[in-house]
Parts: structure tokens; C-alpha cells; sequence
């Protein structure tokens, strides 16, 4: 492929949304709009990104790091300005420019395929993305020659009746010539009822030098839908969360109702797991074969492996381990880590803890901060007493110990192997191997203690 940059248009605040985050950060699939466009320039093979920023550009500059290259564009004064702010980050003196709008998350890698194929067999200067639609009322049209070259973009409040009878619109996105573009943006004037340089005015300037422009019909016109408003984002949301569990299901997931499933666009699941409604698979999150997870599950940044169950759970940032079972009600924190054939049951919240193979925490019980070894039962009601008002401190509870209901376990706190402590101790000290440790009051039984208090309250 001849040499392409992209520039990736994300000045604007987007007022529409009514936010002080910039309109090209708002996340629909689990990202920022603007990171869908770069993602898709990337997967097309153009390895050079320039991205135009204006508004709060340092916020956009934080969320993108260095998957692209930035300019400013102090003012907005109109798409042609801020291609005017872009073109000197572009040193090379020929080659192709793909123009695309940061607020159009919903566009493909295999669309800007298209559009690069059809402007270089064209041998146009400029070529048009456009789109035909049932209601083109607002958008630019694309008015043709008799050859099906482009003649001239018109806008709507400029349109005569025929030209508003056109269905083929304008979508914002183009391909140029590196040494046209550059010599058109100068030509770019502000002699128009908003004042400001409209990029769409380079291409009278191209017909006007006898050069041609083509246009390319997208296939499928909701690719090139703008997010301008809240209600257009959850729109967009919908349909990437569709596509989402749509290439899912084609590789061998099931999705039991993708209607009212939440899977992030960079997710990944193996075949033969099953998705129950309600569920949510946020971030980067990997989940491995023949696993159930949820109904009203929330995954976050996760990496579970074959067999896992998950039921009515929360998990963020942690790793589970084949044929784990959790839930339901449970909650897994960040730093989470259990090994294999693990049992997390209900109401259980486990945090920055390693749980071996084959241990379980039925249910009721806090684990933080704690190192558990291989086949270990972690009693009802048990806690890891792990922070003391300052420092957080660890628990490490060896292979094969049983730890009684109702246990506190208070941190630096060591069990041994094979150990057992009884039901309802405090654990302020090292259970040795092997050992019984109780560590309760005694009890003491006060006779006809009842009935004297009784009797006295009737006085």
C-alpha cells in the first residue's frame, strides 16, 4: 500500500453532550469513541496517525498515549482549519491523507480497506466516503456527473429542490492527495455565513482544476453516524454491543440473549462458553473454554480460565483458575488470584489474595491480604482481621488447614499445616502445624438467671 496517514479530527467540545469531558472521550464499548477510529486505522494498515485536539486536549492526549501522533488547534474554526493545523506534522511531500472524524466509533477497518482501494484504482484526487440514506435531511449531498465522478458537495441550506431530492450525503470521511490537499487548503477561504474554512470546499477547487473526484457508497450507512448527543451514544452502544456478540457467537460462544448482555469491544472469549443474560465483560478481560458466567455477573479486567463458573458475582482485576466456582454474591477485588478448583460461595469478598488449589470459602467471610495453600476450608463467617487503622498486614494459612466458623484471624497472623482452629476464635498468634488452636472465652452459665430477671422486671 502506498504510503497513508491518517488524521484523526477531535478538536470539538461536542456542547450537544452537555459534559466537561470532550465529546471524543465518552466510552461507547468499553472505550473512548476517538479510540475506535485509531484502532480501526491501525487494523487497515496506516501506521502513521495524526490526531487534530483542541478542547481539554490534554485529557485526550492522556486517554490515547502514544497510539498517535497530536497537533492543536487553538480555535476551531471549521474542519478545514484543522486540517490546515494538521498537514505540517505531515513531513512527506506525497503519498495519500485519510480523513476521518474522531465522534464516528462505529466505523471498520474493512470500510477504510474499501475507500483506500477505490481512491487509488480511481486515480481521483479526492475521494468522497458518502452514504445513501432514507433521510438525508442536514447532511451535505453529493451531487454527480453523468460519468458518476463527484461535481460539487452541496449543503442543505444551500440546496436547490432537486439537489434535496439526492439521498447520497456527505459523511465527513475522505481520501486526498497529500500534494493536492496541501495546495487546495490553501485556496480555503471564510467567506461563508459561519466564518469558518470549510474542508468540503476543496473539492470546487479540484473540479475547478480539472482533477477528479469519486465518491465510495459505504455499504452500511450506520458506520458513519457522528455521536453528537447522549441518546446518539447509547445508539451506538447498541449496535457495537450487537456486533460485539455477534463475531462472538460465529466463533463458538453462546450468548443465550444478546439483547440484554454487555460485552466490551476488546474482550475475548473461547468457544464453547456460555454468556448468561444480565451480564456485564468490561476492559481487557479473557475468559477461556466451557465456562458459564453469570446471570448478573460484572466482569472487569479479568483473566478466567476453562471450566470457571461465575453466578451473580463481581470480579475486577483479578485471575481465576480452571473449574473455579464463584458465587453467587460473591465479590472479587483487585489482586484477586485463585489457582484451580476453587469454591468462592456466596456473600464471600476476597481481595489481593492468592487461594490454592482445590480450598474453599463457602461462604460469609472476608479474605484479604492472605496467602492460602492447597485444600484449605475457610469456615462461615471467617475474617482476616488485615488492617489496623494504619498498615494493612498479611495472612498466610498453609496446606490443608481447617479454619472454624466464625474465626477472626488477626493479621500478621500464620496457620500451619494441617492446622485447625475451632469456631468462634480471635487468632492473635501462630497456630503451629498440625495444632488445635481455640481461642475463646470461657463459658460461664449463671443459674436461673432468667427467671430472677423476669421477676424482677414485675416488681
Amino acid at each position: 500500500m502506498p504510503f497513508v496517514t491518517a488524521l484523526i479530527l477531535a478538536a470539538g467540545k461536542g456542547t450537544r453532550m452537555k459534559s466537561d469531558l470532550p465529546k471524543v472521550l465518552h466510552k461507547v464499548g468499553g472505550k473512548p469513541m476517538v479510540e475506535h477510529v485509531l484502532d480501526a486505522v491501525r487494523k487497515a494498515g496506516i501506521e502513521k496517525a495524526v490526531t487534530v485536539v483542541g478542547h481539554e486536549a490534554d485529557k485526550v492526549k492522556n486517554a490515547l498515549g502514544d497510539k498517535t501522533e497530536y497537533v492543536i488547534q487553538e480555535q476551531q474554526l471549521g474542519t478545514g482549519h484543522a486540517v490546515m493545523a494538521a498537514l505540517p506534522a505531515i513531513k512527506e511531500s506525497k503519498g495519500t491523507v485519510l480523513i476521518a472524524c474522531g465522534d464516528t466509533p462505529l466505523i471498520t477497518k474493512d470500510t477504510f480497506d474499501k475507500l483506500l482501494k477505490a481512491h487509488f484504482t480511481s486515480g481521483s484526487v479526492c475521494t468522497i466516503l458518502s452514504a445513501k440514506i432514507t433521510n438525508p435531511f442536514g447532511y451535505g449531498r453529493i451531487i454527480r456527473n453523468p460519468d458518476t465522478s463527484v461535481d460539487r458537495i452541496v449543503e442543505q441550506k444551500d440546496a436547490l429542490p432537486h439537489e434535496l431530492a439526492v439521498d447520497e450525503i456527505n459523511t465527513g470521511t475522505y481520501c486526498f492527495d497529500l500534494k493536492w490537499l496541501k495546495e487546495a487548503i490553501n485556496k480555503l477561504t471564510v467567506n461563508n455565513a459561519q466564518g469558518e474554512y470549510y474542508l468540503t470546499d476543496t473539492v470546487a477547487f479540484f473540479v475547478s482544476q480539472g482533477l477528479k473526484v469519486n465518491a465510495f457508497i459505504v455499504e452500511d450507512y450506520q458506520e458513519t453516524l457522528g455521536i453528537n448527543s447522549r441518546v446518539q451514544l447509547a445508539e451506538a452502544e447498541k449496535v457495537l454491543r450487537m456486533r460485539k456478540a455477534i463475531q462472538l457467537m460465529e466463533r463458538g460462544v453462546t450468548v443465550v440473549d444478546p439483547q440484554s448482555t454487555f460485552i466490551d469491544a476488546e474482550v475475548e472469549i473461547n468457544p464453547d462458553t456460555v454468556i448468561e443474560p444480565f451480564t456485564f465483560i468490561r476492559g481487557k478481560t479473557r475468559i477461556g473454554s466451557r465456562c458459564t458466567i453469570g446471570p448478573f455477573s460484572d466482569i472487569s479486567d479479568c483473566q478466567i480460565l476453562d471450566n470457571a463458573y461465575v453466578n451473580r458475582s463481581v470480579i475486577i482485576e483479578s485471575m481465576v483458575g480452571e473449574n473455579c466456582t464463584i458465587g453467587p454474591f460473591a465479590y472479587l477485588r483487585p489482586g484477586t488470584r485463585l489457582v484451580e478448583r476453587v469454591k468462592v460461595g456466596d456473600f464471600v469478598e476476597i481481595k489481593n489474595s492468592v487461594i490454592g488449589e482445590g480450598s474453599k470459602v463457602p461462604h460469609l467471610s472476608y479474605v484479604g491480604d492472605a496467602q492460602v495453600g492447597r485444600n484449605v476450608n475457610i469456615g462461615c463467617g471467617t475474617i482476616t482481621c488485615n488492617y489496623d487503622g494504619k498498615k494493612k498486614h498479611p495472612t498466610k494459612i498453609d496446606d490443608g488447614a481447617f479454619i472454624g466458623s466464625n474465626t477472626n484471624l488477626v493479621a500478621p497472623a500464620e496457620v500451619g499445616e494441617g492446622a485447625v482452629i475451632g469456631a468462634g476464635s480471635t487468632i492473635t498468634k501462630k497456630v503451629p502445624d498440625y495444632a488445635l488452636a481455640v481461642g475463646r472465652a470461657k463459658q460461664v452459665n449463671i443459674s436461673e438467671w432468667a427467671t430472677k430477671k423476669e421477676e424482677k422486671n414485675e416488681d
